[in-house]
């Protein structure tokens, strides 16, 4: 939008893109992580996924930072038979989506990843599930941004939404009314806070918590090149030698205590995959709040208020959605357009579940 020429406005309750975005692995799997009843989500995040070199080429004209994208494709693998079991049953579901995989055996995995526990029993390799560094995706969002002189208010929470005669007026801040033609409700965990709203335009969505950590490897002789994904947690190796471990998904609310069992759990999980991690220094711990919608799927583009616009509840998927979030809501906002991709992710899909 601020390339486009409009004056845009960010309001951030606390610090600019360290919530959920900073939290996340940056995995752009929209193959390996697709579940049964995802079928319809599946054609946006496979649209997401293919617009991801093209948002990186349009990001770095305006951005010198690098967010380290990273092809080498994605692993899953099954420690034994009983995991072997399961991972059939959902490669033949996500062959019969039209994802491109390839079923291995333990031997194959290992050719992959020689760190790999001899226990592993097969594996299935995802060419087209990449990765990207979200964080350092995220400083360079915010400087081309800046650049194309977009304004952040940091620690400025947004505490409701004016609306007058079905159309939007502003958002209100420390009770006074900043004007606004169009506000875009992107405030992930936190969006169905906004005092102003209707039930029928709140979005339904919650905090799904999830602790993660990242070891320390040798960035010479990293352990894994590939992402991996395990039976019950995933590792995500970057280019610095970090290896991000996650993720717990826990019904808690915005609880952001780190847990002795979380944190176990994980750990274990990958260890069970990877046995060498144990050597490996303990770099961070941290909480991120995933923002999930009733149904799991995000929240896109216009509502029956007139400037009214919904960019949240991207639940587990809000890096890999970034592009064609971004292109299909400024697309919105400029020419009036809904783009078909985003039609059935609507605010107005639940308005028939709401609870009188």
């Amino acid at each position: 939008m601020a390339s486009a020429g409009c004056k845009v406005n960010i309001y951030e309750r606390g610090q600019s893109a360290r919530e959920a975005s900073w939290a996340a692995a940056g995995m752009l799997a929209a193959g390996v992580e697709c579940e049964p009843g995802e079928e319809n989500l599946l054609k946006l995040t496979t649209l997401s996924q293919q617009l991801w070199p093209k948002f990186l080429q349009d990001l770095s004209i305006d951005s010198k930072q690098n967010p380290e994208y990273r092809d080498e494709g994605t692993l899953v693998v099954a420690l034994n038979h009983d995991d072997a079991t399961r991972l059939d049953f959902t490669y033949n579901f996500q062959k019969n989506l039209g994802i491109n995989l390839e079923w291995l055996d333990g031997h194959e995995a290992r050719k992959l990843e020689p760190h790999l526990s001899p226990s592993i029993v097969a594996g299935v390799y995802s060419c087209n599930d990449h990765q990207i560094n979200n964080r350092l995706l995220l400083k360079a969002l915010e400087e081309a941004f800046i650049f194309q002189e977009g304004v952040i208010h940091e620690n400025t929470e947004v505490t409701g939404i004016e609306i007058y005669n079905e159309s939007v007026k502003g958002v209100i801040i420390d009770n006074s009314l900043i004007q606004a033609d169009v506000i875009v409700v992107a405030a992930g965990a936190w969006s169905n806070n906004l005092k102003g709203l209707t039930q029928e335009l709140t979005p339904p969505v919650r905090p799904v918590k999830g602790q993660m950590l990242s070891l320390s490897m040798d960035p010479n002789i990293p352990l894994l090149k590939h992402v991996v994904w395990g039976p019950s947690a995933y590792l995500v190796p970057r280019y610095d030698g970090k290896l991000l471990v996650g993720a717990t998904i826990e019904e808690n609310g915005f609880n952001s205590h780190l847990t002795a069992g979380g944190i176990f759990s994980l750990l274990e999980a990958c260890w069970r995959v990877i046995p060498n991690i144990e050597e490996l220094p303990i770099n961070e711990m941290w909480v991120g709040f995933r923002p999930t919608s009733r149904d799991d799927a995000p929240i896109l583009g216009a509502t029956n208020i007139k400037g009214l616009v919904m960019a949240t509840g991207h639940h587990r998927n809000g890096i890999l959605l970034a592009p064609v979030t971004a292109n299909s809501v400024s697309n919105f906002i400029l020419t009036g357009n809904i783009t078909k991709e985003i039609e059935p992710f609507s605010i107005e899909r639940f308005s028939n579940n709401i609870k009188h």
